[in-house]
């Protein structure tokens, strides 16, 4: 049996899983092997400048012939550098986080680049499908990194039933239960972060990879409520520090600083203690690291599986 839903044939894709395009972590050799393992692997551009992102884009392409895509981060103070250099390297798919990507929407339609922002409100993706973007990423506050405020079960539906274009949930998914699940809520694909960190071929320091391995139900926590933009990570040392912080009423100002660099020394330098390690609810999930081929050979095989049992079980 095949998995398969329009979004698919949208983007080019033989099975409707995306892998977040997280930054520091996915890179153009995670990014090339999702791909070549049938699903949309995607390069996080974060607050790298272009050339840093040309180096991960050129990559990808020296490891596959498929579709990738690169995630821009609007906030970031490359932003239009990083527009640039996706329209000049044709990449297939952009998805955006942190703003509007309205202003670049049309540049990236005149080239064939499909368009899919990250949204976590309904007014944000009604508003977003005025643009006419491809598709959307429905993520729920159960993600890592940077989150909205509801979560994945009650948000999917509903943007779901508020616009046109296909949803992709994303946000504590994953297994193929968690997939099934999306698509019971009307998704047409998913977007998994976590578990990906842990594919072989993520090139994440192995102490972030074995912090997320170990990781239980109720160790991650959310810290930067007070600077308007949350954060979940894994409970460590550095977690602790800024909870506290934040409680004594320390300035944005100064918890940005303290922040700067903390998810690079997690990711490149494997400082799991003073680094945020940014990961999902999910993380209590991911039970071992193993090539990304496996990962989306595990999420295929466990959706149909969860679907032909409920249609065995509940057949009237």
């Amino acid at each position: 049996m095949i998995l398969h839903t329009e979004l698919c044939d949208i983007l080019g894709i033989e099975v409707p899983v995306l892998q977040g395009g997280m930054a520091w972590v996915a890179t153009g050799e995670l990014a090339a092997a999702v791909s070549e393992a049938g699903g949309l692997g995607i390069i996080g551009a974060g607050n790298a400048p272009a050339s840093v992102l040309e180096a991960e884009i050129k990559k990808a392409k020296a490891l596959t012939a498929k579709p990738f895509g690169v995630n821009i981060m609007l906030l970031s103070p490359f932003v239009d550098e990083v527009v640039d250099l996706v329209i000049r390297e044709e990449v297939r798919v952009v998805t955006t986080g942190a703003g509007n990507p309205g202003k670049y929407v049309d540049r990236f339609k005149e080239k064939g680049i499909r368009v899919i922002p990250v949204v976590s409100a309904v007014a944000l993706a009604k508003r977003l499908e005025r643009l006419e973007v491809d598709a959307m990423i429905a993520e729920g506050l159960e993600a890592g990194g940077h989150i909205g405020d509801l979560t994945t079960m009650v948000l999917v539906p509903q943007i779901v039933d508020a616009v046109s274009v296909p949803v992709i949930a994303a946000g504590g998914i994953a297994d193929g239960r968690g997939v099934a699940a999306a698509l019971a809520l009307g998704a047409k694909g998913v977007q998994i972060g976590t578990r990906f960190i842990c594919a072989s071929e993520c090139t994440a320091h192995p102490n972030y990879k074995e912090m997320v391995v170990k990781a239980k139900d109720r160790d991650t926590v959310v810290t930067g409520h007070s600077t308007g933009h949350p954060v979940r990570v894994l409970h460590n040392r550095m977690a602790r520090e800024f909870e506290r912080m934040e409680k004594e009423g320390v300035t944005v100002a100064e918890l940005e600083k303290f922040g700067a660099g903390r998810l690079a020394a997690a990711v490149r330098d494997g400082d799991v203690v003073n680094g945020s390690v940014m990961a999902g609810q999910s993380a209590g999930l991911v039970k071992k690291v193993e090539p990304a081929a496996d990962i989306i050979k595990d999420l295929v095989n466990g959706t149909l599986r969860v679907i032909d049992e409920l249609k065995a079980k509940y057949r009237a």
